[in-house]
Parts: C-alpha cells; structure tokens; sequence
C-alpha cells in the first residue's frame, strides 16, 4: 500500500482543511470540506499603481493577498479622468487598499517626481474613500526593463510592458513584505 502524501499549501488554512479532511474520512464531509470557500485576505485585494508622466502601471493582488497581476496599462488623458477611470477599477475589482509607487531619489529623500505622486495620491484617496499607501519604488522601472530585456521582447513591445511589470514587481515586494512582518508562511 503506498503512504499518503500530505500537500502542503502557502496558507495555513488550506493546511487546516486538508488535515480536516484526512480526519474524517465519510465521503459527505469530504463533499462539505470541498465546498468551503478558500481563506480570504482579510484586507481584500491591493491596487498598484506605477504613475508615470505619460501612462500608468497597473497590478492588482489575487484575493488572497499573495501574487501580483499585471493589469492593462492605462494611458493617461488628464488628472480629472484619470481619477474617474481608477475610482471605477476600484470599485469594479473591490480593492480595499492602493498602493502607489514613491520615486525616491537613490539617497532616500523625496525629490519634485515624490511629492507629485504624493498629490496625486491623496487625490485619489479623496476621491475613492480608499486608503493609498506610499511605497518605495526605487529600481523597478530598472528591474523591469532588465527582465523584459532578457526576455527577448522587441524595443516597442518593451516601452509597453515595462510600466506593467513596475507595477506588479511593487505590488509583489509589497506583499512579500507583508507577508514577513505576520509570518504568513507562503
């Protein structure tokens, strides 16, 4: 007979359910441990933006809070419906958190680019209700052009996919970094 394999899964409480299930073994709680909806981040889904002069980087958090998804790239128009077309993102994808990338300069302190995401930040906060967190962005941009790059992607798809990937390797480090301060096992 072989020995059972014990998976185990990023979240506690999958590992929780799996162990439940082993436990009791009738099939009816095996089909009513089945139906349980999986944990759910207790902060909801993140939005990070990339705000560039010309476009912005968009990445969303799964539900879980665990991986960042890239999301179309939203080429501004002006201030006023940029706002509008991130309040209705929001609210479509029911994101409880912004996150927005902060140019720092490479000393650390907040230059002209800073505090114009800064205002731009607490626009969107007013306008949405939503909190918006500011996170340090230093290098993304670098690392996502790196990445792209070596991937072997033409200079024009590039320019395209770079403002994407800042956005979700912001998002990424910021989860992962949540993820260390409450010891979530992933």
């Amino acid at each position: 007979m072989a020995a059972a394999l014990t998976r185990i899964y990023h979240v506690p409480a999958y590992n929780e359910i799996a162990h439940a299930a082993r436990l009791d073994r009738r099939p009816d709680a095996v089909y009513a441990l089945s139906r349980v909806q999986p944990p759910m981040n207790p902060h909801g889904r993140v939005l990070a933006l990339d705000l560039g002069k010309k476009r912005i980087g968009l990445a969303i958090s799964d539900g879980l809070g665990i991986t960042a998804q890239g999301l179309d790239t939203l080429a501004r128009i002006n201030k006023r419906t940029d706002l509008a077309i991130l309040a209705k993102l929001i609210q479509e994808r029911s994101v409880t958190q912004i996150l927005m990338g902060n140019p720092l300069h490479m000393s650390g302190r907040e230059g002209r680019q800073s505090e114009w995401t800064q205002e731009f930040a607490r626009d969107l906060e007013k306008r949405t209700g939503i909190p918006v967190k500011m996170w340090d962005e230093r290098l993304t941009t670098v690392e996502a052009s790196r990445v792209l790059r070596a991937s072997g992607i033409g200079i024009e798809k590039r320019k395209a996919a770079v403002d994407q990937l800042s956005a979700v390797i912001l998002l990424q480090s910021y989860l992962d970094s949540a993820a260390a301060h409450t010891g979530d096992q992933r």
